[in-house]
């Protein structure tokens, strides 16, 4: 009786221990065959097994070196460069990352605009988006990435460019913006495409859209 059960033990360790291996390994084939820089989370490998024992598994080929953890829950293959050794994902790719795995719409936040469109050379310790998806904090290191939630209206521009105008003179206020920032905003919204940029005009405050409706007049007489 005793002999039965230390043999049923047994079996299940070996069990055990092969159903973790092969996790690890469908895991590792899967990252292997994305490129290089590509972010997963533990939801992508939810076919594999439970939260937890994907979760546990990802740690372990974190300790293997064959993935890093970028943030709790996120994990990356890493590009590497001769010169610049290891390239960890920008906080950009991340959010981004995020956006797509929650099929959600973001926008980045007045501060990032600004940062963006070269109004501003401070770059904002946290980076804040507006998303119809759920709200959340990620801890990136030292910088978070925060998603604030919104009404999906305010979600509704559709150019990269004229999203950013937008914020970015919303984030500067009606009775503050320089003619110097209205230059620079012009600038960049010369290269929005402009089926994009007349959507989006439409959806800004009217003296917003006074600014951006310049824009327009170029490309005219362009």
């Amino acid at each position: 009786m005793h002999f039965c059960r230390k043999f049923l033990l047994f079996l299940r360790h070996n069990i055990v221990i092969k159903t973790l291996k092969s996790i690890d390994n469908t895991i590792i084939n899967k990252i292997k065959k994305a490129k290089k820089g590509s972010l997963f989370f533990i939801e992508d490998f939810l076919q594999l097994g439970t939260s937890k024992a994907v979760s546990k598994a990802l740690e372990r080929l974190v300790k293997k070196e064959e993935l890093s953890r970028v943030a709790r829950g996120i994990y990356a293959r890493l590009k590497t460069d001769t010169v610049l050794g290891i390239i960890p994902p920008t906080t950009e790719e991340i959010a981004d990352a995020v956006r797509r795995r929650d099929k959600a719409r973001i926008i980045p936040s007045g501060a990032l605009a600004l940062n963006a469109l070269g109004l501003s050379t401070q770059v904002p310790m946290n980076l804040v988006y507006h998303t119809d998806g759920a709200a959340r904090t990620i801890q990136i290191g030292k910088r978070k990435i925060v998603f604030k939630k919104t009404a999906p209206r305010n979600l509704a521009a559709i150019g990269s460019i004229s999203i950013l105008a937008i914020q970015a003179l919303r984030e500067i206020g009606k009775d503050n913006v320089t003619q110097d920032e209205i230059d620079i905003i012009l600038n960049q919204l010369e290269k929005e495409d402009p089926y994009r940029l007349q959507h989006d005009i439409k959806l800004a405050p009217e003296w917003i859209r006074i600014i951006m409706r310049q824009a327009l007049k170029t490309e005219k007489n362009d």
